[in-house]
C-alpha cells in the first residue's frame, strides 16, 4: 500500500499525497495569475518541480478537500502557536494564508490574508493573494478592489496588474480594461523576463481578437 493517500501512525503525510497536492496547486495556478503568484510564487515553483519526478501512480492519487484541510491545519499549528503571542504579525498571518490557499481552503485563506493586510496595508503580496482567494470564492468585484488597492501602494506591481487584467477579461468581459492593465505591466516593468513578457503580449493579442458572432 505504498501509494495509499493518507497519514501514517505518526501523523506524517506520505509522499503520494504531497505529489497529489502539488498537482492541485498547479491547477489553481492555471486559473488565475499563472505567471505571478503573489507571496506564494516560490512554493508553486517547488510543487511543479516535484510533479516532474512524481510517479504516475502517485499523481493519480488525489486527496479529498478534507484531507487537504487536515494537512493545512497540521502545517499551520506551529504558526498559530506563534500567532497567539503576536496576533498582528502580518508575515505570520500571510504564511498561514498561503497554507490554506495552497490546499483549496479559500475561505480560511481569505480570513488570514485579510488580517495580514489589516495589520500591514502596504503588504502588496498578501493583498494580491487575498484578491486571488476572493476570485476563487466568486467575488470578482472584491478581487478587483483589492488589486486596485495594491496598485495604489505600488503602481507597477506585476502581480496586481497581471491578475487585474485576467479578472477583467475572464469575469467582467472587459478586454479593453484587461489590455490596459497588461500594457501598464509591460511599460512599468521593462526588465520583465522575456518568457513572461511574451506571454503577456500574447494575451494582449488574443484580447484584441473580435468575438465570434453567434
Amino acid at each position: 500500500m505504498a501509494n495509499e493517500v493518507g497519514a501514517d501512525a505518526s501523523g506524517n503525510w506520505r509522499t503520494a499525497q504531497v505529489y497529489a497536492m502539488a498537482s492541485i496547486c498547479l491547477v489553481i495556478g492555471l486559473a488565475l495569475g499563472y505567471l505571478y503568484r503573489g507571496s506564494a510564487s516560490r512554493p508553486m515553483q517547488t510543487s511543479q518541480a516535484a510533479m516532474i519526478d512524481a510517479p504516475a501512480s502517485a499523481q493519480s492519487q488525489m486527496p479529498s478537500l478534507d484531507d487537504m484541510k487536515h494537512m493545512a491545519d497540521k502545517k499551520a499549528e506551529p504558526l498559530l502557536a506563534k500567532l497567539k503571542n503576536d496576533p498582528n504579525n502580518s508575515g505570520l498571518l500571510n504564511q498561514i494564508g498561503i497554507l490554506y490557499k495552497a490546499t483549496h481552503q479559500f475561505r480560511e485563506a481569505t480570513e488570514y490574508f485579510q488580517k495580514s493586510v489589516d495589520a500591514d496595508p502596504k503588504n502588496v503580496a498578501a493583498r494580491t493573494d487575498l484578491a486571488s482567494c476572493l476570485y476563487y470564492e466568486g467575488d470578482a468585484d472584491g478581487a478587483i478592489q483589492q488589486l486596485q488597492q495594491s496598485l495604489s501602494y505600488n503602481p507597477k506591481d506585476a502581480n496586481s496588474l497581471f491578475n487585474l487584467g485576467m479578472i477583467r477579461m475572464q469575469k467582467k468581459n472587459d478586454p479593453a480594461g484587461a489590455i490596459d492593465a497588461w500594457r501598464q505591466l509591460l511599460k512599468l516593468n521593462p526588465t520583465l523576463a522575456e518568457d513572461k513578457k511574451a506571454a503577456v503580449q500574447k494575451l494582449i493579442v488574443e484580447a484584441r481578437q473580435p468575438k465570434p458572432s453567434n
